[in-house]
């Protein structure tokens, strides 16, 4: 007769602290570990951006990175990257997310930041949904930029990314407000888009864009500018 013996399961308690769920994991043998977050899921301009990170050390002052001042946020980025075992970053722009869908590239976006970082892992903790086809044991956890300290990095470190590259996108296209909404449907944003129409940047496939180009709003960019021929 054969006897399977398999670990006794963790419990993992939500008043553990942000590194409990990599304590556990790491009791276990299950280390490195990384962490997965994206940034843009929900805006109809500028990239997606996903962000893996895998911890070297445990960093004070680390939180959801939507619970901290952009100020706070620059601070952690840099320690995050000074001190961090690996970091990975994937950037998807709006016309491939017009073209795949946001779902799927956000899917291949966090496989491909895993697989980015170019180091063996014994687990990977994924914020939100699982992602088949990692290269090794993963976990999707609910809010888990919350309560795990390796996705709050890729968190923080992911908004900082895109919101650096919002910022910049302000630069080249000042009438929309990119670098206060970062893309993100506001009051602002809506007014800005029947105003100008959409921008080379914004997703054609989102609702609240498609409305505008349906309407002929913001005509004067043109055709080329406003994307024809991508609905």
């Amino acid at each position: 007769m054969t006897i399977l013996f398999r670990p006794r399961p963790s419990v993992v308690r939500r008043d553990s602290g942000l590194y409990g769920y990599e304590r556990a994991l790491a009791r276990r043998g299950l280390s490195p570990i990384a962490g997965v977050d994206e940034a843009g899921r929900g805006a109809c301009a500028g990239p997606l951006v996903v962000a893996a990170v895998v911890l070297r050390s445990e960093i004070d002052g680390l939180a959801d990175s939507k619970l901290l001042t952009p100020a706070r946020r620059e601070v952690l980025h840099e320690r995050i990257l000074a001190t961090a075992h690996a970091v990975n970053v994937v950037v998807t722009p709006p016309d491939e997310i017009d073209a795949r869908g946001l779902h799927k590239c956000n899917i291949a976006g966090m496989r491909r930041a895993v697989a980015g970082l170019g180091c063996d892992l014994g687990y990977v903790l994924i914020d939100g949904f699982p992602v088949p086809g990692l290269p090794a044991p993963s976990l999707a956890v609910w809010k888990g930029d919350q309560v795990s300290a390796c996705v709050a990095a890729a968190s923080i470190v992911a908004k900082v990314t895109r919101d650096r590259m919002m910022t910049s996108l302000d630069d080249l296209y000042p009438q929309y407000g990119f670098a206060e909404h970062k893309g993100y449907v506001t009051a602002g944003h809506r007014r800005a888009l029947a105003a100008h129409g959409p921008s080379p940047h914004h997703r054609f496939s989102f609702v609240t864009v498609n409305s505008v180009v349906r309407s002929g709003a913001g005509a004067e960019i043109g055709d080329n500018e406003m994307g024809a021929g991508v609905l």
